[in-house]
């Protein structure tokens, strides 16, 4: 799993801070703008706007700008990556638990 050291470090990093975990759950409903995104959070739109750049440069997010408007949209492959990773990590656990289980279920067999 060394292969996804980097990007998982700033993926978690980036998903580390409750408002940046709101704006990802509300942009899996959808591409929303940088106004949209802010309004439900007490800050100022430039404080608002080291959120958005802290999950765009992890690539969580995607911006695109129309002239005024700055438009965030998910970026699901970079979850897909989270995903892999659980699941890898899944797997461990998994075969340590059945381990454990065989081991206190079956005791003569582990002398």
């Amino acid at each position: 799993m060394e292969k996804y050291s980097d990007a998982l470090d700033e993926v978690f990093i980036a998903l580390a801070e409750p408002t940046r975990r709101q704006v990802i759950r509300r942009l899996g409903q959808g591409p929303a703008s940088v106004g949209e995104l802010a309004r439900p959070f007490a800050m100022t739109l430039p404080s608002f706007m080291k959120h958005v750049r802290t999950l765009e440069s992890s690539g969580l997010i995607h911006t695109t700008k129309n002239g005024r408007v700055r438009t965030c949209a998910l970026n699901r492959e970079r979850l897909a990556l989270i995903d892999d990773w659980l699941a890898g990590e899944r797997r461990i656990w998994e075969d340590r638990t059945d381990r454990l289980e065989q081991f206190v279920t079956n005791p003569k067999e582990n002398s």
